[in-house]
């Protein structure tokens, strides 16, 4: 059990200064450790402070040695591994891109009626898509407009924070 791979979504709080994402990838890579979402917006103009919530998968030992390394960066305020912590909400948005006619388009609207998703441009012959939804919605909705003609995706990773009224 030790050994099995879980997927962890951490939230770092760091000051907003140039090359604290660097040195985080860097913690990264320079261990072989893989970043599989990453999202970085500042959350605190007036002190500078900068969100950064990756996922990021390993073993049990792995992600402590993650959050322990992360913790002892100089511009790291607070590590919390959201997935250890209790419920949390995670979002990911997308674009989607379908190109398509007759029976494919009709397809594809209904689909996106049913995924919640909204159209935000259009032409006679193609859509863009914007879904809002956890990663395996968007997963689902990316593979079913494979079918219908998808042209490409663009998302933004996933961003989370636990449930309650506790902050970071």
């Amino acid at each position: 059990m030790e050994d099995k791979i879980e997927k962890h979504t951490i939230a770092v709080l760091v000051d907003n200064e140039p090359g604290v994402l660097a040195r985080v990838i860097g913690l990264f890579s320079g261990r072989g450790y893989n970043i599989e979402s990453l999202t970085v917006a500042e959350v605190n103009n007036a002190d500078h402070l900068s969100r950064i919530t990756l996922v990021t998968s390993g073993t049990r030992m792995v992600v402590e040695q993650i959050k322990a390394q992360l913790d002892r960066l100089v511009p790291v305020h607070k590590v919390h591994d959201l997935t250890d912590e209790g419920p949390s909400v995670e979002r990911e948005l997308a674009l989607v891109k379908v190109a398509g006619t007759g029976d494919r388009r009709i397809e594809a609207l209904r689909l996106a009626d049913i995924f919640k998703a909204k159209v935000v441009d259009a032409t006679l012959t193609s859509f863009v898509f914007e879904l809002t939804g956890t990663t395996a919605e968007v997963d689902d909705f990316v593979g079913l407009m494979a079918q219908l003609g998808l042209v490409e995706a663009s998302r933004t990773g996933v961003v989370a924070m636990s449930k309650g009224a506790a902050g970071f």
